[in-house]
């Protein structure tokens, strides 16, 4: 499906009932701030790293399968990125692992937006060779996450005035604003990695329409 995601800042678990309600009921506008907002992160980011924002915000990627992320996995033209690694800390070592569960191996259409993203990402900052990483650290070879989130990620949360921003709500980001396009659970729980598509239900109940407030 080419489905036109907008990006954005999902809220905590505990919100999801509120978003389901702006879902339900000023859909337009809710997609329009969250956009707003998670454009604001975008432009508040090291230029280095505004397509990861774009790109987790569209895709729902975790963040060890972004910072896993290899230039052979994007396929611009077909607008997919397909999910075969994450990246780890394990003692103070960085590892690659493929994901936990079969479905975690998996291809994920991106929109538009995104692609245009990454091709100028991987024109400015990408290498040549089809196994180096989309997201590298500023030095090279694969991110820390820790050093990451305290160098490049809290100062821009702070920079577009988005306190308490939380890595892993662009996740949520991503799968809100699925439900909100109309995509189903079955297609949600493929392209976020679930295991179960009960999954989707147990936690993101609120915003399917079936659950909307009356």
């Amino acid at each position: 499906t080419g489905l036109e995601f907008a990006p954005g800042r999902s809220a905590p678990e505990a919100e999801i009932a509120r978003m389901a309600r702006a879902v339900g009921r000023h859909g337009g506008i809710y997609a329009s701030h969250i956009r707003n907002r998670s454009f604001a992160l975008a432009d508040a980011m090291d230029d280095r790293y505004r397509a990861a924002v774009i790109t987790a915000a569209y895709t729902g990627l975790r963040i060890g399968e972004l910072t896993a992320l290899r230039r052979s996995n994007v396929d611009l033209l077909r607008r997919r990125i397909t999910v075969t690694e994450t990246l780890v800390e394990v003692k103070g070592e960085l590892i690659f692992n493929p994901p936990k569960t079969a479905r975690g191996f998996r291809s994920v259409p991106i929109a538009h937006v995104v692609a245009r993203e990454l091709e100028q990402h991987l024109l400015s900052y990408g290498e040549g060779s089809p196994d180096s990483l989309v997201f590298a650290a500023p030095e090279g070879g694969p991110l820390r996450l820790s050093l990451w989130r305290r160098r490049f990620f809290l100062p821009a949360v702070e920079r577009a005035g988005l306190q308490h921003l939380r890595i892993h709500e662009l996740r949520h980001t991503a799968v809100s604003l699925w439900i909100a396009a109309g995509a189903s659970p079955v297609e949600v729980a493929k392209w976020a990695g679930h295991s179960r598509t009960q999954t989707v239900f147990d936690v993101y109940a609120p915003l399917m329409p079936c659950t909307e407030d009356q």
